[in-house]
């Protein structure tokens, strides 16, 4: 490396260094940050026609961050979330550049400044108890895929899960004697316990049985015994929605993803009555806004709340401060 160009190894830093020495980001976040990278250069190399070993930190401005970020949201069909995770791998790397080399401050403040982009707020998709029985009626439980399959889908509505706590799962984080309960370890390195119903342990001990694993090996694996991927399940589950649509119209209307498991046992647990504060343990929220989220979604909830107070009734008189003609005719004033 040349002295002239400090990129390289100002990157071999904020991986090795500054990510995984100082921080102890997650292994999930760190091939997160990897990824956008890799996205990012190739982007501005292409650009710059040029290859990647010779890109220098000059190169990357921020007129090229805000071009990347406008190509990864319309040109390969990102979200404005992942738009906003990119934004986010890259702002952290400058942001320890400025740092480390004084020199380019300048450039640093100006992709820092690029602001998150605001995304509309829209209600969670969850499934109502009826279309969660449609999905897991699907899977061919005679086969090895298809009890994997049911065992997944049935263990991540029972925990709420996120895909990839379930997929990083292993055997000895289960206990199977009563009362049965999971270890999860979800963002932030952040470890939960949740309870498990008796129907999903003996789904996980048969899957265990079929094909047995290491107390410290994954539990959900593909047909060659490596790990599911999260795209994995989003195919598979894909089928059996559309299959299950066919008997439950419902569905087609809905797009569903694993995620949508972890919604329908937040919605569903408000809807049986459970305590605010006790779901939110149970799903790993960090705040509790974000939990309060699911019992504004709960449109069953909602109606049985109005069914407890009476309509109004109409005595026939005027209110009282449409009978105070001069508070009115000051009103009109303003």
């Amino acid at each position: 490396m040349s002295k002239a160009n400090p990129f390289p190894e100002l990157m071999r830093a904020f991986f090795y260094e500054w990510l995984v020495e100082q921080r102890n980001a997650s292994v999930n976040t760190v091939r997160s940050y990897r990824d956008t990278w890799r996205l990012f250069l190739r982007f501005v190399a292409d650009r710059a026609k040029k290859k990647v070993a010779i890109i220098s930190l000059a190169d990357l401005t921020a007129a090229q961050v805000a071009a990347f970020l406008r190509h990864a949201e319309h040109d390969r069909g990102g979200t404005i979330g992942t738009r906003n995770c990119r934004l986010a791998a890259i702002r952290s790397f400058f942001n320890f550049v400025a740092t480390k080399d004084p020199a380019s401050i300048a450039q640093c403040v100006e992709i820092l400044n690029i602001p998150i982009k605001r995304a509309p707020i829209s209600e969670p998709c969850y499934l109502d108890p009826p279309e969660v029985a449609a999905i897991l009626a699907q899977p061919d439980q005679s086969t090895l895929e298809g009890m994997r399959d049911h065992a997944l889908l049935s263990f991540l509505y029972n925990s709420g899960a996120r895909i990839q706590e379930a997929l990083d799962m292993c055997p000895e984080a289960i206990r199977f004697d009563s009362p049965s309960c999971v270890r999860l370890m979800g963002k932030g390195r952040k470890e939960r316990i949740c309870p498990l119903w008796p129907e999903t342990v003996i789904l996980l001990k048969k899957l265990l049985e079929r094909q047995p694993r290491a107390p410290d090996q994954r539990l959900f694996v593909n047909r060659y015994g490596e790990p599911l991927s999260a795209s994995g399940v989003r195919f598979k589950l894909a089928v059996y929605v559309r299959a299950a649509a066919e008997t439950t119209p419902s569905l087609q209307t809905k797009h569903v993803t694993p995620h949508s498991f972890r919604h329908a046992t937040a919605v569903h647990l408000v809807s049986a009555g459970v305590d605010i504060t006790v779901i939110r343990s149970w799903l790993g929220h960090v705040s509790l806004d974000t939990t309060n989220h699911y019992a504004k979604a709960n449109l069953e909830t909602k109606r049985k709340a109005l069914e407890q107070i009476a309509a109004p009734v109409s005595t026939g008189h005027l209110s009282s401060w449409k009978r105070d003609t001069s508070l009115l005719a000051w009103l009109d004033t303003l």
